[in-house]
């Protein structure tokens, strides 16, 4: 994992695996079932560097042989919160790792003229003092993830509780997301060229919601 020069708090895991499995996603011949399997599967290894920095703190056990003090998570594990719908297969390889952990839900689509984020189902878990992990494989303009925040921010989750997993990102975003977010963690597998002018990701991998599902 590198932490990008150009910006504040952008973290590229560049590990092999991944950066593998997202060639594989972004190839127009990657069917729907593979599609699916890899975006967990990098929800998984995402997931593992994205947690790098959760607390820790000793709980008595025994083991075997003895009694310890051994290093655990502190306090509640994390709420996971897809953005929908491709959040759900990315958050599905999170959720094998955290696999006691709540998962709240806020559910956006963009409008196609104004690029804007209109909401149409938000289900959270009450805050309870722990980290709340926001998941969307696109990080495009940046204005769904930012809406997410500030729905969590509503919600009474603080800023330095959050932290945000994508697979892919534009600059154009990642800057959205510094401005209205700042200090926030950004944890992506790949920082690509640029925005089109329908503001899809480019080189990107297409539309990552019907690729997951079959839609068109």
């Amino acid at each position: 994992m590198q932490k990008h020069p150009d910006f504040k708090n952008l973290y590229i895991v560049d590990h092999p695996l991944v950066s593998d499995k997202l060639t594989r996603m972004r190839d127009k011949n990657t069917g729907m079932a593979d599609f699916r399997r890899l975006l967990k599967e990098i929800g998984m290894l995402i997931g593992y560097e994205a947690t790098s920095r959760l607390e820790t703190e000793l709980k008595s056990i025994e083991t075997p042989m003895q009694k310890m003090e051994a290093p655990a998570l502190k306090g509640k594990p994390p709420v996971i919160v897809p953005i929908l719908r491709a959040g759900q297969g990315m958050a599905e390889g999170l959720a094998e790792l955290l696999y006691d952990s709540a998962v709240g839900y806020v559910g956006v689509y963009r409008d196609e003229e104004t690029h804007r984020p209109v909401e149409y189902l938000k289900k959270l878990p009450p805050y309870e003092d722990q980290n709340w992990i926001v998941v969307d494989p696109m990080l495009a303009t940046g204005h769904s993830s930012e809406y997410a925040f500030k729905l969590l921010s509503d919600h009474g989750v603080p800023l330095e509780k959050m932290i945000f997993m994508a697979l892919v990102a534009s600059p154009e975003g990642v800057r959205v997301v510094e401005e209205s977010c700042p200090g926030l963690p950004v944890f992506i597998g790949a920082l690509d060229e640029r925005l089109n002018e329908d503001a899809f990701i480019l080189p990107g991998l297409g539309d990552a919601g019907d690729r997951l599902y079959g839609t068109t």
